[in-house]
């Protein structure tokens, strides 16, 4: 580029300079909005949805701040419910597995394997669970209700 041309084309704001925008070129705050949202945004917008019902709909943005963040307890419990209750027992089973790895005494991580296992067909792994969800949180009247209507005790 010869220096008549550069010395106008700065003038003008037609090239941008270096970090500059030029025409046509969104400014630093419109791009802002065009972010993707953060795991926490997802997570928010997940349980939102779980307390909804939308439950199909929360396992999909779930799984989104799963993917942002893995092995995080708080998106993996969420994720776990909502693929639970839109019948995903496989994604739920992976969920829940997934939360027992990153705390393996979680007593509902537990409690909700065993029901998720249950529910798939696998009653005596499921009793496992929640055996165990029971130990860990004795006081828990669920966790034993559970038990007591599958075993009968």
């Amino acid at each position: 580029m010869d220096d008549e041309t550069g010395r106008a084309e700065r003038q003008s704001g037609g090239a941008p300079g270096p970090g500059g925008s030029g025409p046509g070129e969104p400014e630093p705050s419109e791009s802002a909005a065009a972010e993707p949202e953060s795991a926490y945004d997802l997570l928010q917008r997940g349980r939102a949805l779980l307390a909804g019902r939308h439950h199909a709909q929360a396992a999909i943005v779930l799984a989104r701040a799963a993917r942002l963040e893995p092995g995080r307890g708080s998106i993996l419990e969420p994720l776990g419910r909502a693929c639970f209750m839109s019948g995903q027992l496989g994604l739920a089973e992976e969920a829940f597995e997934a939360l027992l790895a990153v705390d393996p005494s979680s007593h509902y991580g537990h409690y909700a394997l065993g029901r998720t296992l249950i529910r798939a067909g696998r009653a005596a792994e499921g009793a496992t669970h929640l055996r165990l969800a029971a130990a860990l949180a004795p006081d828990s009247r669920l966790y034993r209700g559970g038990l007591r209507r599958l075993t009968g005790k």
